[in-house]
């Protein structure tokens, strides 16, 4: 991976939260400080809202985990796209209570006993339900009435709901004012402005680096990723993500302007049609690793053919094995389509390695200053499939349900040990 290349210890701009890669911009700082102050003096009801991207999920993460497990009882809970019995189940089961009952009653019950205890020992205990928007009303009813469980003095449970700016509007209905009254702390979680933007890349190239820096992005090439990603965290790790892929491929370590824009195409592509996101994603990798296979082993039984000429061996092709034959014309067929899709390739889908399509290898790793050597390594097939656009839907039928073949045929370490040179 282009990670390991660059010495990472794990993928500095991975899309899933993780709060060991915390960064706290002017913005993450206050959103943190209310949440903080809230719980701590048992405000009760307590609202995060942000933009998608924001980085919500990241900071309830951090704050669960700092919470100390001696003063404090927590639970998060993940789909609230459910009925209320089935809210309440998923909350007492967080708790470690008894959650089969099919009685609202009774596991209102257990919870109420469970919120004393926890208030006679001096604990906090802290509910936490994101993606708050899609609550129904009824869930939400269900909610205010988990809220009512207090005492004379504090509020047993501190219920924290977190969601995208529809959550607002959710709360600001007439039929669940009750509801939007009990809320005493609020804040809105806006986008980083440049500074922290800048700040916040080279925070988690560090981190992934165990405190060094192996790959440095020009400030023009920040702003260019502040300006498309307005500030949003999850937008800023797509570009940047792309944008070390690009620089493995090219073997620098200095993100350029150009690169960023490059990379922000790629990115904003996607984001027009992200229904397909996933699977052209995983179909690149397929097709590049299976075709990076195939085309070693064609060139391995070419290599071999060659000594066995040259040892005045003769062996037919019946008496070779006709799957590795197989997949040595689909992958080629695929490296043909994509040398034609990038204009180094003008000759008809043959599927045989030849001079000619050796020589548009060659080509196309002049043209983009690679290691010129017409062998389709990792690094020419990744930057090969760039160019082409991504697609494969014209020789989709050459690779089809070869994809555990090329693994299990022995040739996957090839490409893998090429694609550190080409």
């Amino acid at each position: 991976m282009y990670w390991e290349h660059f010495g990472f210890t794990e993928p500095p701009f991975a899309l899933t939260p993780n709060p060991e890669f915390l960064f706290l911009s002017a913005n993450h700082q206050e959103a943190f400080a209310h949440l903080l102050f809230a719980i701590d003096t048992r405000a009760g009801f307590i609202e995060l809202s942000g933009e998608v991207g924001t980085g919500k999920t990241t900071i309830i993460r951090t704050i669960l985990n700092q919470l100390d497990p001696e003063t404090h009882r927590t639970a998060l809970i993940f789909n609230p796209s459910i009925s209320p019995l089935g809210l309440h189940q998923e909350i007492n089961r967080e708790y470690g209570l008894p959650c089969s009952s099919q009685d609202v009653r009774e596991l209102h019950t257990s919870l109420n006993e469970f919120l004393l205890e926890q208030n006679r020992a001096d604990r906090t205990v802290v509910l936490v339900i994101d993606e708050a928007q899609n609550l129904s009303s009824d869930v939400l009813e269900q909610v205010r009435l988990i809220s009512n469980l207090e005492t004379e003095r504090a509020k047993l449970i501190q219920i924290v709901l977190v969601g995208q700016p529809e959550l607002q509007t959710l709360l600001a209905r007439q039929d669940l004012r009750q509801l939007n009254q009990r809320i005493t702390v609020r804040y809105h979680l806006k986008p980083m402005e440049f500074d922290d933007v800048h700040d916040y890349i080279r925070h988690r190239i560090k981190v992934a680096a165990d405190g060094g820096e192996p790959v440095a992005f020009l400030p023009r090439a920040v702003k260019r990723i502040c300006r498309f990603s307005g500030g949003l965290p999850r937008l800023i790790n797509a570009v940047c993500d792309r944008a070390l892929l690009l620089a493995y491929t090219m073997e620098t370590r200095e993100i350029s302007p150009a690169m960023a824009m490059r990379a922000i195409r790629d990115v904003n592509r996607e984001e027009r049609r992200p229904a397909f996101w996933i699977s052209r994603v995983a179909i690149a990798v397929l097709v590049v690793l299976l075709l990076a296979a195939a085309v070693m082993a064609f060139l391995t039984q070419r290599t071999v053919g060659a000594r066995e000429q040259k040892a005045g061996l003769s062996i037919t092709p019946a008496e070779r094995t006709v799957v590795n034959q197989e997949e040595a014309v689909g992958g080629v067929k695929v490296l043909q389509q994509l040398l034609k899709g990038t204009g180094h390739y003008n000759g008809a889908l043959t599927g045989i390695f030849d001079s000619t399509t050796e020589n548009a290898v060659r080509g196309f790793q002049q043209a983009e200053r690679l290691k010129v050597d017409g062998k389709p390594g990792g690094k020419t097939l990744a930057r090969l499939y760039q160019r082409a656009g991504g697609t494969f839907a014209s020789v989709s039928s050459s690779v089809g349900g070869r994809g555990g073949g090329a693994a299990a045929g022995g040739a996957s370490p090839g490409p893998a040990d090429a694609g550190r040179s080409r």
